[in-house]
C-alpha cells in the first residue's frame, strides 16, 4: 500500500523524464540555512544511516549564492549516487539550483526557500508580503549587519524565535555557532530551479517565525511538492528529526 501510494505521488508530481530515473538513493547530501551550520542535521544524520543511506553534511560558507553551490556541488561530485538533495532555510535556495546536477533525483524542502528560475529571495518576499499581504514574522526583522555586509541573528532572536521551541542552552548553542549570511545572497538569481525537472518534497514548519508559513505553503504549492507539515519553529530536524528524516526516506525511496 505504501509503495503504491509513493508511485501515486510520483507520478502525480514529476516529468516523465524524472520518473524514468527514479530509483533507491545511495546519498543524502544536507545543506544547511543561513545562521546555522552542517551539526543542523546531527539529530536527523543517525537515523538516515540506520537505513543504509551515505551522507554529507555541507559546510557552506554563506558568503554568495554561487560559493554556497560550488560547495554543495562538490558534495553531489563525492556522493554515491543517485542523491537526494535537502535544504533547510536559505539552503533550499542553494538546493534549487545545485540540484540541476544529473545525480540528483529529488528534492527535499526544509522550512525553505524554493524559488523559480531568474527569482531571488526578495522577489519571494515581496511577492509574498506586498502582494498577497501575507502577515510578516518577528524573527527575521531586525538582523544585526556587520561593517562587511554579513547578517547575523541576536541571541535573543535565536532563542525566541529561530529555535523557540528547543530548550534554551541548546538555542543558545545555535546563537554561538550561527553561520553569518552575506547581504548580497538577497538579491541574486537562480539561473535554472531544479525543481522544474525534479520531483520535491516540502516540510512546511506551522510555527515558524522566521518565513511566514503561509510563505512556506506558497512555496510547496508552486513547486507541487508532497507537503509535511510540522508543528515546529523554523529548525524542524532539531525539534522533529524522525518526522524529516521520514520525509527523507520517502524521498529516498527507503519509506
Amino acid at each position: 500500500m505504501l509503495l503504491t501510494s509513493l508511485f501515486a505521488i510520483v507520478l502525480a508530481f514529476s516529468s516523465p523524464q524524472a520518473l524514468a530515473e527514479m530509483q533507491k538513493a545511495k546519498t543524502v547530501v544536507l545543506v544547511h540555512g543561513a545562521f546555522a551550520d552542517g551539526s543542523s542535521w546531527n539529530k536527523v544524520i543517525p537515523l538516515l544511516r540506520a537505513e543504509g543511506l551515505q551522507v554529507i553534511s555541507v559546510q557552506n560558507p554563506l558568503t554568495s549564492l554561487d560559493d554556497d553551490v560550488a560547495f554543495t556541488k562538490r558534495a553531489i561530485a563525492q556522493a554515491e549516487g543517485p542523491v537526494v538533495l535537502v535544504g533547510h532555510s536559505w539552503g533550499g535556495v542553494v538546493i534549487t539550483e545545485a540540484g540541476v546536477d544529473e545525480k540528483v533525483q529529488s528534492l527535499v524542502y526544509v522550512s525553505a526557500f524554493a524559488p523559480s528560475t531568474a527569482q531571488n529571495l526578495h522577489d519571494i518576499l515581496h511577492e509574498a508580503h506586498a502582494v498577497q499581504k501575507i502577515p510578516t514574522v518577528p524573527g527575521f526583522s531586525h538582523p544585526q549587519v556587520d561593517k562587511e555586509g554579513f547578517l547575523e541573528l541576536s541571541e535573543e532572536t535565536v532563542i525566541n524565535y529561530f529555535a523557540s521551541d528547543l530548550p534554551v542552552e541548546e538555542a543558545r548553542l545555535i546563537a554561538i555557532g550561527q553561520g553569518k549570511l552575506h547581504k548580497r545572497t538577497l538579491d541574486q538569481r537562480i539561473t535554472k530551479a531544479a525543481w522544474e525537472t525534479k520531483p520535491s518534497w516540502f516540510i512546511v514548519s506551522s510555527n515558524d517565525q522566521m518565513i511566514a508559513p503561509d510563505v512556506l505553503r506558497g512555496q510547496a504549492k508552486k513547486i507541487q511538492a508532497t507537503t509535511v507539515e510540522l508543528p515546529t519553529s523554523h529548525v524542524s530536524m532539531l525539534v522533529k528529526p524522525r518526522e524529516v528524516a521520514d520525509v527523507i526516506l520517502s524521498a529516498a525511496h527507503i519509506k
